[in-house]
């Protein structure tokens, strides 16, 4: 169904889907033309900053030990120097991380554009109850992206880049594993923090029900385990930092599977 209520046709529906992903990538190009220009901001004030002793983070997490005293949680005290080890390796990376940045910056709009593609196609129910599934689904990728940047991307970077298995051993990180490291964790942690949302698709679909989801707590205590091990250095702190917001977005999403299988319930009662 068309948003006018119309049928269309399969080709049709590639056609709308066609326009949709013109949008979307026009958005994404954009986005990240705009990152290639402002260079200074994107390099010096945002990717290039956790690594530095006076990053909001850094700063925080000293003062915190000053005052517990605990010396090991000022972190990053010695900012080390990148090295690009190839002719056009500054070049290269400066497009790699412009488009990482429009596809962080720009997901808001692809879910979207995502969701006016699919609207049509739910009730009239449906839709109504899934009004603000952009915006929270935005909110949440947001918010997993924030934790990703101020709080797992400084910690392994400390850990990463200080550690060494010899004092004979002098580590010279390269640019490319230093920006892999910052975009990789920090988009990790915004797709991670989207599992309610995933969570309340599969309910809809009839595949999870609240039910499963406590049954299996134990079972999901150890794959978030696993999970936050994954994308963060291998300390206890780190670990225990990630695992929290985790824990808590699948409390969400009991929740919210709950909510949604008691709608459905009563719709089918209803019917």
């Amino acid at each position: 169904m068309s948003s006018k209520g119309k049928s269309m046709t399969f080709l049709e529906h590639l056609e709308e889907l066609r326009w949709h992903l013109i949008r979307t990538f026009s958005a994404i190009i954009i986005i990240s033309i705009a990152a290639f220009i402002f260079r200074e901001i994107v390099f010096d004030k945002i990717i290039l900053a956790p690594k530095n002793s006076d990053f909001f983070t850094n700063k925080l997490l000293c003062l915190l030990g000053q005052k517990v005293d605990i010396p090991k949680l000022c972190i990053n005290k010695e900012p080390f120097q990148l090295i690009s080890i190839k002719m056009a390796g500054q070049f290269t990376m400066h497009i790699t991380t412009s488009i990482f940045a429009g596809l962080i910056i720009g997901f808001p709009y692809f879910f979207w554009e995502f969701w006016r593609f699919i609207k049509p196609a739910l009730y009239e129910n449906e839709a109504k109850h899934s009004r603000g599934a952009v915006l929270f689904s935005s909110l949440l990728f947001m918010m997993g992206v924030l934790f990703g940047y101020f709080v797992i991307a400084p910690l392994s970077i400390h850990f990463l880049g200080s550690y060494n298995v010899s004092d004979q051993v002098i580590n010279q990180i390269n640019l490319r594993s230093y920006i892999g490291t910052v975009t990789s964790v920090t988009l990790a942690a915004g797709l991670t923090f989207e599992l309610p949302i995933l969570i309340y698709f599969l309910s809809k679909a009839g595949l999870v029900t609240p039910e499963f989801l406590r049954r299996y707590r134990r079972h999901s205590i150890v794959v978030i385990l696993i999970l936050a091990a994954t994308i963060t250095p291998p300390d206890v702190f780190s670990l225990i930092l990630v695992t929290f917001p985790l824990l808590i977005l699948y409390e969400a999403g009991i929740i919210i599977s709950k909510k949604i299988v008691s709608r459905i319930s009563k719709e089918e009662i209803k019917a």
